[in-house]
């Protein structure tokens, strides 16, 4: 069945039914993808499996290239792995030699405002995955993606204690909602 060719009510109303798109679609789709998965509603659940059925794609899409030739797919994944998170958290992508993904983790989960982020369980991870570089990520609930004085030292922080150990910090990035902020392209590396 060629589902491009159908409407994004028809394709809701195919995931949710025909009650939950009348009562939750207004047109735009930001709203499915920024619903909390803790705060989804039931009827809700049909999506929230293909959200994160997309993230997983993307992330084996990733595992599969050289991710850094591709810094569009890690943006889109990023915005998938956070959308609708309404708490702070910090993700970390740890890449082989080749730049390609390892494996994606959250290690630090925060309160709206903040996450605590210790470098030496960052250090830890990057030897168990035995990952030549490593980006970061975290998301910034208040929807405004700019980096704060804290995140460019916590970023400096991780780049000395990975540099102990030859690991590469390749970029970190700060997610609001679809805006993403790297530090490589604002030169903050």
């Amino acid at each position: 069945m060629d589902y491009t060719k159908h409407s994004t009510d028809a394709l809701l109303e195919s995931l949710i039914g025909v009650n939950a798109t009348r009562a939750c679609y207004q047109g735009t789709l930001r709203p499915f993808f920024e619903v909390d998965d803790e705060q989804g509603a039931e009827e809700l659940a049909p999506l929230l499996a293909a959200r994160e059925l997309l993230r997983r794609w993307i992330a084996e899409d990733l595992k599969q290239q050289e991710s850094f030739a591709s810094p569009v797919a890690v943006k889109e994944y990023l915005r998938l792995a956070f959308a609708g998170q309404s708490y702070e958290s910090f993700v970390a992508l740890y890449v082989d030699a080749q730049n390609r993904l390892i494996e994606a983790e959250e290690p630090f989960r925060g309160t709206l405002t903040q996450t605590a982020v210790y470098p030496r369980e960052i250090v830890k991870r990057a030897l168990h995955w035995n990952a030549a570089g490593v980006m970061f990520a975290h998301n910034h609930p208040s929807g405004v993606a700019e980096p704060s004085r804290a995140d460019e030292h916590l970023t400096q922080s991780l780049k000395t204690a990975l540099a102990l150990i030859d690991v590469r910090v390749l970029d970190h990035f700060v997610v609001a909602g679809n805006t993403v902020t790297s530090f490589a392209e604002r030169g903050l590396l």
